[in-house]
């Protein structure tokens, strides 16, 4: 991290886990815990947790998003949710392009375009996931992959846009499978997304984005995975449904 040039953010993708009531007992347990962290502090909850998660934590340091968003404000789209609709709710964040979008439910590059520029367009601050899989890896084209994601997923976002947007390396090999990207590892991808954004949109630009890295960080990583000078921050799956395991996170990203 270097929290001279950008925030540092621990955000919780609780995916679908937890009930309103369930939500707010969470957050309510996880406030007082977290209350003097140094670093941005982000629940993304289901949609059906909102109201709640947003009453939970008002007055509080703890910032709420959502799991998607649709590319449209309205209309004949069964099931989904604008950006609008997010806005006007008051909620600053949401998680686009996660890699079980993209598996289960036929997210493209394209789509997470349309979806990102929807919400920068709405005011909301979009958390973008990229990511390659197990095989792509082990055929050495982990760059070329990430580089397609970035160049895609961002295609046609100002600079300005840019730089209020989050980027989340989520090497799809290690979500949900206890398997974790060494520091190492993470820090070479990290930086590579750093120096992409250089290419499209110049250092000061690159400098000033955020990139999390997601893939089952937890209490026992978390320390050596945040030492790394492009590893900015998590998108934590399974530690943020415990406040005693999300805590240690969010303190170890406020050192």
């Amino acid at each position: 991290m270097d929290k001279s040039k950008r925030s540092a953010v621990i955000a919780g993708n609780w995916k679908m886990n937890k009930t309103p009531s369930e939500a707010k007992a969470l957050l309510n347990e996880l406030a007082p815990m977290v209350k003097d962290a140094d670093c941005e502090v982000i629940a993304c909850v289901p949609f059906v947790d909102l109201t709640a998660a947003l009453e939970a934590t008002e007055g509080t340091n703890i910032k709420i998003g959502a799991e998607n968003c649709h590319w449209e404000e309205s209309g004949a789209f069964t099931g989904e949710i604008s950006p609008k609709m997010l806005a006007e709710m008051g909620v600053p964040y949401v998680v686009l392009g996660h890699s079980e979008r993209r598996q289960y439910f036929g997210e493209t590059d394209e789509t997470v375009n349309k979806r990102t520029k929807a919400a920068l367009k709405a005011g909301l601050k979009p958390i973008v996931c990229v990511g390659e899989l197990l095989w792509e890896r082990e055929c050495d084209i982990t760059e070329e992959v990430i580089a397609r994601q970035i160049k895609l997923d961002l295609f046609d976002v100002s600079a300005e846009d840019v730089k209020k947007t989050i980027i989340a390396y989520e090497p799809v090999w290690a979500i949900g499978t206890g398997k974790t990207a060494t520091a190492d590892q993470a820090q070479e991808v990290c930086g590579f997304i750093r120096a992409t954004l250089a290419k499209l949109y110049g250092q000061d630009v690159a400098d000033a984005v955020t990139i999390q890295y997601g893939g089952s960080m937890n209490a026992d990583n978390c320390e050596e995975l945040l030492a790394k000078p492009d590893v900015d921050g998590g998108l934590i799956g399974g530690a943020s449904l415990v406040a005693a395991k999300f805590q240690p996170i969010v303190a170890a990203a406020s050192k």
